[in-house]
Formats: C-alpha cells, sequence, structure tokens
C-alpha cells in the first residue's frame, strides 16, 4: 500500500514502523528513538525534518559516526555540547557539500581550487578563520577559527544539499573522552536524546579509523599546524608541502 508523502515522514518519524525504519530504546530510556536506513529514499527527508526542529541526529561520515545540528541554531549546539557532556570552549567543527561552501563560512583565499580539491572531500578537518555567515555565537565561542569538513560519504553530503547548503555542526558520536563509534550500538545510551539516528552498518574494518579525521591548521599563509593526526596525516603532508606550505612546529613526534 503507499501512503501520501506528509503521512509517510510522520509515520518515519516514529509514529508507525517501516522495514526499513524502526523504533528502538535502551531498558533504561523512555523515548523511542527513531533508527533510520541510510539508503532508505526517505531517510534524507527525516534527517532534514529533525534539523528543522532543532534536533541533534547521529548520522555515519568516512571516519566515524558522528553527532550533527544546524550550525547557525544556538539552542541545537547547546544541546550538541550537553549530549555530549563537552566543554563549551572546546570547538567542533562544521560539515559542507563543497569547496564553494568552504570558502563561504571560512576564509580560504589562500587556499587555492587546486590544493583543496585534492585535499577534499576526504577524512581531513581543515581549520581556519570563520566568515561572518557563521552567526551561531555559542558556535566555538573561545576561538575566531572553525574546523571545516568535506567528508566523503555520500549520505551526509546529500544531507548537506538538501539543507539548503547550510552548514552542519559535527562531533564524533560518543560522550567526551570516550572512544569514538564505528557502528551504531556503540553509542546507544545516547539515543534517547537524538531526534533519529541514521545507520550504516559498520564504517571501516579495522581500529585505525578511530583516530577520526585528520585536523590541520592552515589559517597562516604559507604553513601548516597538525592539531590531530587522525587517520590522513601522511597524505595530508604530502600535499601541503608539494604545495609549499610550511610546518610551524616540529612533525617529528605526530609522524
Amino acid at each position: 500500500m503507499r501512503y501520501p508523502h506528509t503521512l509517510l515522514i510522520s509515520r518515519l518519524l516514529g509514529q508507525q514502523a517501516h522495514p526499513r525504519f524502526s523504533t528502538m530504546q535502551p531498558q533504561t530510556a523512555e523515548k523511542k528513538t527513531t533508527v533510520c536506513q541510510v539508503e532508505d529514499r526517505a531517510a534524507l527527508k527525516v534527517a532534514r525534518q529533525c534539523l528543522l526542529g532543532g534536533q541533534v541526529i547521529a548520522l555515519p561520515t568516512d571516519t566515524v559516526y558522528g553527532l550533527a545540528c544546524d550550525a547557525n541554531n544556538e539552542h541545537a549546539i547547546q544541546r550538541m555540547y550537553e549530549i555530549k557532556g563537552r566543554d563549551e570552549h572546546k570547538p567542533v567543527a562544521i560539515c559542507v557539500n563543497n569547496i564553494e561552501a568552504l570558502r563561504r563560512y571560512g576564509q580560504a583565499a589562500h587556499l587555492s581550487d587546486e590544493l583543496l580539491t585534492r585535499l577534499l572531500p576526504g577524512p581531513l578537518t581543515i581549520v581556519i578563520e570563520r566568515t561572518p555567515e557563521l552567526s551561531n555565537r555559542f558556535l566555538n565561542p573561545s576561538t575566531s577559527k572553525i574546523g571545516i569538513r568535506i567528508p566523503d560519504f555520500k549520505f551526509i553530503r546529500d544531507l548537506c544539499s538538501v539543507w539548503h547548503e547550510q552548514p552542519l555542526a559535527l562531533t564524533s558520536a560518543n560522550r567526551s573522552s570516550a572512544p569514538s563509534s564505528l557502528q551504531v550500538t556503540e553509542f546507544r545510551s545516547l539515543w534517547p536524546q537524538l531526534g533519529a539516528v541514521f545507520d550504516a552498518g559498520q564504517i571501516g574494518l579495522t581500529e585505525e579509523r578511530r583516530l577520526a579525521s585528520t585536523v590541520i591548521d592552515l589559517a597562516t599563509p604559507g604553513y601548516y599546524e597538525i592539531v590531530r593526526a587522525g587517520v590522513a596525516l601522511k597524505q595530508t603532508l604530502r600535499l601541503v608541502e608539494k604545495y609549499g606550505i610550511k610546518p610551524r612546529q616540529d612533525i617529528g613526534q605526530i609522524l
């Protein structure tokens, strides 16, 4: 039986079950959580509906599972920090769909399109000065910089596209200081606090994937600084140094 679009979305949000959408809950929680398979064609609509409502969702990236919300929604950012148990002075990244959007939200005039398209999409977070387009006073209030990701994962990039090219705030789906997650069951304790969980199965086959994205600060023209080694350090260093960008620190210990 085929349901009208609005009824389908309502049911997908948890009022009724769909073969690829389920409502699951930890034994100690009262709130049921919508768990959606990312390949379901209605999953993006459900995710967008959650974002519109200021909710935090969990979804896969090209490294680990992440928590995401509208980066310019003050309540949603505060809620993300609360769910993660994270110090508000520790920054989170944003996720965008393409290089054009990266330049909209970050000051990247000193970085060539050629370099950026060789670095991204991929398991890399580029830290640069933010632009006024990021207006949320609760988004990284202790720094003028912003980490920007373009993950090599179709679902999250498609979500950025249907989200009117707006940025998503992004952090790993785990409590602060806990290991990052390669499958949704590993952060099940967070489910009752989330608008929905989007499941792509296990991400990666090795524990190395838990290192998450490499974080590189490229805010200073001509120089780089490694903030987090992550999973893509060596290839990142080869590329930036090929383009004449020099280290601002001794990287011997990182390597």
